[in-house]
């Protein structure tokens, strides 16, 4: 009876969601005389995003007369549902967010996205401010798709008070990153290290910067595409046996918390370390007042894969196939270095446009952060973005069920290898 009714509230739910998106069967802005409707599709409902765009959408339309634009938004994981039976009904809004790499490919495929390479190459004011390495992760077969706007990477951030007051440093290795924790441990610390494993993304981030660190990059090439996927090397057994040892040090909290309490408890001192995104410096800073710094992902020593990697990847803006020639307009103003930069100063987030993020409009740990991605030598797309749902699902559930020893290692993996036989 349970599961009934869990199942007709995500249908109610969903149902609430398509009505609230889907404005035209035909995808097609609508026309009221000169008035040209653009739907607009974003994933942050919460703030100080929902008020920039909103305010984005005001000036649009005050420089604009002719336009309205309609907007909605939903958080992450209900945005990557929602995309999906959007575009499997025809039904995508003109112009929404997309995150890079197999997310966006896999939209691409459905043929319902919009070429912008002719867009792109039209305009090289616009589109030469655009760091151009950020572009790869929305190309496909030579055609561009989407146009970069965020940058990110993902670190673990530490509390500098509390590493010199237990006379640790940063590691630089997997084994050097264990000590540390042990010592912060026998300091008093009895959670060194926290993350809200209720929410099935972070556990994702996890495990895809493991996998990058410990598996062959041709072998990792091959699984990730859901055509070759096979997941048979004994590396994968290694990356979650890793994944399942950090857990050990995150204590029982992090079993029933989400990622934003982790960040808070962060935030306030209470925990030494946690695994973020750049994205999150802001918020942490807000919320509290830590001095802290981050390391990379530390290399592990025996491990098959990329030492140094950073997990991170572009977020940007796609069309649909059918969007006016006013959304491409809108696109180029959200990508322009005047909103870029004015984006950066509100938000704190980090963006692709040259000239959008400086050391006057970022405060000083924003600034490093960026150069960091800017300078680093590969970097690793999102592991819940990079292979195919359904088994990044599988991968997600394991992980929480490795936290309360209710799976192994090799059951998650009979598990992934029975599903991509199928």
């Amino acid at each position: 009876m349970k599961k009934r009714i869990g199942c007709l509230i995500v249908v109610l739910l969903l149902t609430g969601i398509l009505a609230a998106c889907g404005s035209n069967s035909s995808n097609e802005a609508e026309s009221s005389g000169d008035e040209v409707v653009i739907d607009f599709f974003h994933r942050w409902p919460n703030e100080p995003r929902k008020s920039f765009y909103d305010q984005k959408i005001k000036e649009f339309e005050e420089a604009n007369p002719n336009v309205k634009i309609n907007v909605d938004s939903v958080l992450n994981d209900s945005y990557k549902e929602k995309v999906r039976v959007l575009v499997s009904n025809d039904d995508l809004p003109d112009i929404f967010s997309s995150w890079s790499d197999t997310f966006a490919e896999n939209l691409v495929s459905s043929g319902r996205i919009k070429p912008l390479t002719d867009l792109i190459e039209s305009d090289s004011d616009w589109s030469g401010k655009i760091i151009e390495s950020q572009y790869e992760g929305f190309t496909f077969d030579d055609t561009t798709y989407g146009i970069p706007f965020t940058i990110d990477g993902k670190a673990f951030f530490y509390n500098k008070e509390i590493f010199e007051e237990v006379g640790v440093d940063a590691p630089e290795t997997y084994d050097e990153f264990i000590e540390v924790l042990d010592e912060l441990q026998a300091a008093g610390y009895e959670t060194p290290l926290v993350e809200g494993l209720t929410d099935a993304w972070a556990i994702s981030h996890y495990m895809g910067t493991i996998f990058h660190r410990v598996v062959e990059p041709e072998i990792l090439a091959q699984d990730y595409n859901p055509e070759t996927a096979a997941f048979t090397d004994e590396s994968y057994i290694k990356g979650l046996e890793i994944f399942q040892e950090l857990t050990t040090y995150m204590g029982e909290v992090s079993t029933a918390i989400d990622h934003e309490a982790a960040r808070n408890m962060f935030s306030a001192g209470e925990v030494p370390v946690l695994y973020m995104q750049f994205a999150e410096i802001l918020m942490v800073e807000d919320a509290g007042d830590v001095d802290f710094g981050f390391f990379n992902f530390p290399e592990v020593t025996d491990g098959n894969g990329s030492a140094d990697s950073l997990t991170g990847a572009p977020e940007g803006w796609m069309l649909s196939e059918n969007a006016p020639k006013e959304a491409e307009e809108f696109l180029k103003f959200l990508t322009s270095e005047e909103t870029a930069a004015e984006f950066t100063e509100v938000d704190g987030q980090l963006n692709a446009i040259e000239g959008g993020v400086t050391e006057e409009n970022a405060n000083p740990t924003s600034y490093e952060a960026y150069q960091i991605v800017l300078d680093s030598s590969e970097t690793a797309p999102w592991f819940d973005n990079a292979v195919d749902i359904t088994t990044a699902d599988i991968f997600m559930r394991g992980g929480q069920d490795l936290a309360i020893g209710q799976t192994t290692p090799e059951q998650i993996i009979e598990e992934v290898q029975s599903q991509v036989a199928n």
